[in-house]
């Protein structure tokens, strides 16, 4: 499997650039760059949605979830994917939320969806 690094300096080999020049255009450091090209750090979501819309291939190809470059979601489970409610009973009736390589019985759910909301209103 083809790390995210290697992808990124696939792509920039590709396209002739330096990784001083690739980013110059993304707005990062050069070392910054050379950390996420040898995978020592990870981009975070702007950075690795930056890279992807510059080099034109999602990011699940960037992540090696695909090995087809463009190969895009379908903008109905994109929407799903982006806006997932956990507290739609309808979603923990329909979908399987697994912790652990188990699957979380709709009580255990429930008492995790009211930790995060306890630990969020601590803050």
């Amino acid at each position: 499997m083809t790390k995210y690094g290697d992808r990124i300096a696939i792509l920039r080999v590709k396209h002739a650039l330096t990784q001083e020049e690739l980013a110059n255009k993304l707005g990062i450091t050069r070392a910054a760059l050379s950390h996420y090209e040898t995978s020592r750090r990870e981009p975070d979501y702007v950075t690795i949605n930056k890279i992807a819309s510059f080099f034109k291939v999602s990011i699940d190809y960037l992540l090696g979830r695909t090995d087809k470059p463009n190969q895009l979601l379908d903008q109905n489970v994109r929407d799903f994917i982006d806006h997932l409610e956990l507290s739609d009973d309808n979603i923990l009736e329909k979908f399987s939320l697994m912790l652990d390589g188990r699957k979380l019985t709709p009580e255990e759910a429930k008492r995790f969806i009211a930790f995060v909301r306890a630990e969020r209103s601590l803050e």
